[in-house]
């Protein structure tokens, strides 16, 4: 017998829907639900067709948000658990469920308020979020402005609706659901920032407003800006009170800006070109948040597609810059400088152009920056590469590169699987010349260097190489003909990313190899992202290799030393 087909405690399944879940008079075709949310929440319908297995009786566009994410987790927590239960085990959770769970009900008189009850109570077991509040907040707002009540009735569906907005988009994506408070803060940053520049006579920075509102920004936002007291300020200063206008203008702001941010942090599922999506994918690789808040108001303000290329262009190689600086403190750039284009362009201070050309005169004085070039290649000749916080980064672009001089559409390396390790045994970035050289075909080539020059080898940037797919650390301690695969193990350089490609045309891995590869690297580095590192010998002290060259002269080299000249 099936268990749809049993009774938990004497009770059929279908007394158990009626009782619990909904009622329909004269077992007819309307339903009265017992528990649910107001039809325009998108809530409502996915509790009825994806919870429940009711049909819809509207036209549902399969709507989905942060919190139609959250039944379904929680369905399938359950479903989960009584899936190892017995019949009987079954019937005792049952039992639980419909005779001890308890209920706080809370009765309202009226001459209380209903919104600020409503701040003070925790309707999920944790604590609401800002964005709960903040939208609690507006909507206890608009039942306060001396204005017709259509007028508060109006105010009250838009800001249902902005809301509506922000919770789809925020969980369109289930699997990289966005996080509402780093959105509202940086819309914040973006709405508000120059008003409290203002408000500080000019005497604070967007930095500091960024620094001292980062986590306070809720209050700023529910204890100042969004109160009954301020509707109700002197009419003289502009900036304290607050009107209808105000609120509807934040709240369709909000709305107007999640859309934007959505798109740009899952380009894939976006309108943009595919130039667009493209420069996005590599700025969300590199690290978008810093950037976020600049391309989405640029983005609102501009549809030149030409232009949004050239923005996402100069984010993309400034990022760059910023992941080659190892200690931060060498370096005056930060979000806050990117957070103040933001803002002068919100309140049309800056135009578009002007925040291109002020964000590339900023990359020219990166470039030109002597001081800071000779503090990234000392970091370099005393950490190695391995460790580097761009290295998985700049070996993808540099597969990517691989890709397109072989002209083949085919993506050898998925970047999700490429950035996580599986456990600490399985690596994504091999060591082509092993951390553990113990195997002979290792010890004979290597044995002319010191413990402190293979040191050097192992973790140097030609001695890196991105893999398709990981692998554990016996692979890694391979001999290098072992490495490359075979027809009978199809595991190895020769089947896996266009970087391993390359390097198994190799017939043995020394040193040599690992100073060429590196300069080549190089080389890539500075056409790519318009850094000069310098001739020939400047690159082999930046890898801090000339050991290698005093002990063995490359043809390879002494031709780029001929092509130089």
């Amino acid at each position: 017998m099936q268990i749809a087909d049993k009774k938990l405690n004497f009770t059929s399944i279908a007394e158990i829907k009626k009782k619990y879940l909904f009622d329909s008079k004269d077992d007819g075709v309307s339903r009265s639900y017992i528990f649910g949310y107001e039809k325009d929440n998108p809530s409502y319908e996915y509790l009825k067709t994806k919870i429940f297995l009711e049909n819809s009786s509207s036209s549902y566009k399969n709507e989905e948000t942060i919190y139609t994410h959250n039944l379904e987790l929680a369905k399938s927590f359950f479903i989960a658990k009584l899936r190892n239960l017995e019949f009987d085990e079954i019937e005792r959770v049952y039992t639980k469920v419909t005779q001890n769970f308890l209920f706080n009900i809370y009765a309202i008189s009226r001459d209380i308020d209903v919104f600020v009850a409503f701040e003070t109570m925790n309707n999920r077991g944790k604590e609401l979020s800002h964005l709960e509040l903040l939208k609690n907040r507006l909507i206890y707002l608009s039942t306060k402005f001396n204005v017709a009540d259509y007028e508060k009735q109006i105010l009250r569906r838009l800001i249902n609706d902005s809301w509506k907005s922000i919770y789809h988009y925020l969980g369109k994506n289930k699997l990289k659901p966005l996080n509402d408070d780093l959105f509202l803060e940086n819309h914040f940053i973006l709405y508000f920032g120059n008003i409290l520049k203002d408000e500080m006579d000019g005497s604070r920075g967007i930095r500091y407003i960024q620094r001292q509102y980062k986590y306070y920004f809720k209050d700023y936002l529910l204890e100042e800006k969004f109160t009954a007291k301020s509707i109700n300020a002197s009419t003289d200063d502009k900036n304290k009170n607050l009107t209808l206008i105000e609120v509807k203008k934040y709240a369709e702001s909000l709305k107007e800006s999640v859309e934007t941010w959505y798109q740009i942090l899952n380009p894939n599922d976006s309108s943009y070109s595919t130039d667009e999506k493209v420069w996005l994918e590599k700025l969300c690789r590199i690290g978008i948040e810093p950037v976020a808040p600049l391309i989405m108001v640029f983005f609102q303000q501009e549809k030149n597609t030409q232009l949004r290329i050239k923005l996402l262009k100069s984010l993309e190689k400034f990022m760059f810059f910023i992941y080659l600086v190892r200690y931060q403190h060498f370096l005056d750039v930060g979000a806050y400088q990117f957070l103040e284009i933001s803002a002068e362009l919100t309140t049309g201070k800056l135009t578009p152009e002007k925040a291109l050309e002020s964000l590339s005169e900023r990359n020219e004085k990166l470039k030109k920056d002597k001081n800071l070039i000779n503090i990234i290649k000392d970091s370099f000749k005393r950490s190695g590469f391995y460790n580097w916080r761009g290295i998985k980064y700049f070996l993808y672009e540099y597969d990517l590169n691989l890709k397109n001089e072989s002209k083949t559409n085919r993506d050898k390396i998925n970047w999700d699987n490429f950035i996580i390790e599986d456990d600490s045994d399985h690596y994504t970035v091999e060591h082509i010349y092993p951390q553990r050289p113990r195997k002979e075909c290792w010890t004979k080539l290597y044995n002319i260097y010191s413990s402190k020059e293979k040191s050097v080898l192992r973790h140097s940037l030609g001695n890196l190489l991105p893999l398709s797919r990981a692998k554990n650390s016996s692979f890694q301690n391979k001999c290098f003909k072992d490495k490359l695969g075979s027809e009978a193990v199809r595991v190895g350089f020769r089947y896996g990313s266009y970087a391993e490609n390359e390097v198994a045309c190799k017939d043995s891995w020394t040193a040599n190899d690992i100073l060429e590869r590196g300069i080549k690297l190089l080389n890539f580095m500075e056409s790519r992202w318009d850094i000069n590192i310098g001739e020939t010998s400047e690159k082999i002290k930046f890898l801090n290799l000339s050991f290698v060259l005093k002990k063995r002269i490359s043809p390879y080299l002494d031709q780029n030393k001929r092509s130089k000249k």
